[in-house]
């Protein structure tokens, strides 16, 4: 069974932000293989089902961004999974908007989401899809840009991302993560 983290932020007025591409990316990929999310259990908003033959299980962290270690951590001791099945989705401001990284493991990077992460599960080394959302210009708080809504202009950009993170995970679930890498980080 592989299970799904996305990174993002609880509430409507976060919904559309930066910040919140994992949770996007996890509906999106709901939305292709009929699953829904169910109430909140380990911290998290969670749902189960299949993508082809493989169980899968989707997590929305319910903590906000810089807590999301606690419902990764609720999550793996209460159901007894494997760290190794696990993949994490969030944004990247490393990375351009539009573009996907994959990595399977490194430091958080100064996100605050994976930094809990790593506190809680006490590694760096676990699948991660970064999801681009580029730097903002200058002298704008990055506070203020992730949690910030993407504007038109990017709307695009975004929706083939989300498209794009879901096919790598889709991918992943048949591949070894150094076979989705050299697929999808080219």
């Amino acid at each position: 069974m592989k299970w799904i983290v996305g990174l993002g932020n609880p509430g409507s007025n976060y919904e559309k932000t930066r910040h919140n591409v994992g949770f996007m990316m996890l509906d999106a990929l709901a939305k292709r293989h009929g699953i829904t999310f169910g109430p909140s259990k380990c911290k998290a908003l969670i749902g189960e089902g299949f993508i082809g033959t493989n169980k899968v299980v989707l997590i929305k962290p319910m903590t906000y961004m810089n807590l999301s270690g606690e419902a990764v951590r609720a999550y793996m001791d209460y159901y007894k999974v494997k760290l190794e099945d696990m993949m994490v989705v969030y944004d990247d401001l490393d990375t351009e908007i539009g573009k996907i990284r994959l990595r399977y493991q490194g430091s958080a990077g100064g996100h605050n989401g994976i930094k809990s992460i790593i506190q809680h599960t006490g590694t760096q080394v676990f699948d991660r899809i970064r999801m681009g959302i580029s730097r903002p210009e200058p002298g704008f708080a990055v506070v203020d840009y992730v949690l910030s809504a993407f504007p038109k202009k990017e709307k695009e950009l975004l929706e083939n991302m989300i498209e794009h993170a879901c096919d790598a995970a889709e991918f992943s679930m048949d591949h070894t993560y150094e076979q989705t890498m050299a697929k999808f980080n080219g």
